[in-house]
């Protein structure tokens, strides 16, 4: 037990395992905000960034001090590991972003997880109260501004409808249709249906105030458009 007490779960020990314990929390809050709202990222991706980082943060604080002690020629730099940590997280944040035709999902979360490495650092060093106000800022953020985002999106014109092509469908003849109302396409996605036909989901721009119905019977003559449904 003294032995336990000397060599392994020492001071040095205790000030690891709290720390790392901060680590998860922090990053387990921002992570289960993300998996309230089914990213594909969520709470155990962001619980093992920020805890990893702390751990890789630790190591360059205190993993090297027995060579630092009987080396006199051996130089310490503990900024050099976490700067890794800095440019390498970028590949786990790229894994997060899919690009759709003309929509982009995940970059939100891809900057979440970039925020948790740098929470874990910043923990690994001791700077609990830096990491705590930087965790209430960026779930702030999370919260609020989407609310706020949602809310100016929809005090804005637009027009959303979800159109159902054959596999024959000329795109051409779609974008044909839309160019002659002079709108700003939004958002444009297509999606594979259960069998041969597709499933394209548009969002435009209603500022010069479109005849909705007028678009939708357009669109509908279109040579292999089978339906046509507005989405509110």
């Amino acid at each position: 037990m003294d032995f336990l007490t000397t060599y392994v779960f020492d001071e040095q020990f205790r000030l690891i395992a709290s720390r790392i314990l901060v680590a998860l929390v922090l990053s387990g809050l921002i992570g289960f905000e993300r998996e309230l709202k089914n990213h594909s990222a969520g709470f155990r991706t962001h619980i093992l960034v920020g805890v990893g980082s702390c751990l890789m943060m630790l190591l360059s604080l205190y993993g090297f001090e027995e060579f630092i002690n009987n080396y006199d020629n051996v130089r310490f730099d503990p900024a050099r590991i976490p700067s890794y940590v800095i440019s390498g997280i970028g590949f786990l944040g790229a894994g997060t972003i899919i690009v759709n035709g003309m929509t982009i999902r995940g970059l939100t979360t891809a900057a979440s997880i970039w925020a948790v490495a740098g929470l874990g650092l910043v923990v690994g060093v001791g700077m609990y109260g830096e990491a705590l106000f930087t965790t209430l800022v960026i779930l702030l953020s999370l919260v609020f501004l989407n609310k706020f985002e949602l809310r100016f999106h929809k005090g804005r014109g637009k027009i959303s409808f979800q159109i159902l092509i054959g596999p024959d469908m000329n795109m051409g003849d779609l974008l044909k249709v839309l160019d002659q109302f002079d709108t700003k396409i939004r958002k444009l996605e297509v999606e594979k249906d259960s069998g041969v036909n597709r499933n394209i989901l548009i969002q435009l721009d209603n500022g010069t105030h479109i005849d909705d119905l007028q678009l939708y019977d357009y669109i509908s003559k279109i040579e292999h458009v089978i339906q046509v449904t507005e989405i509110q």
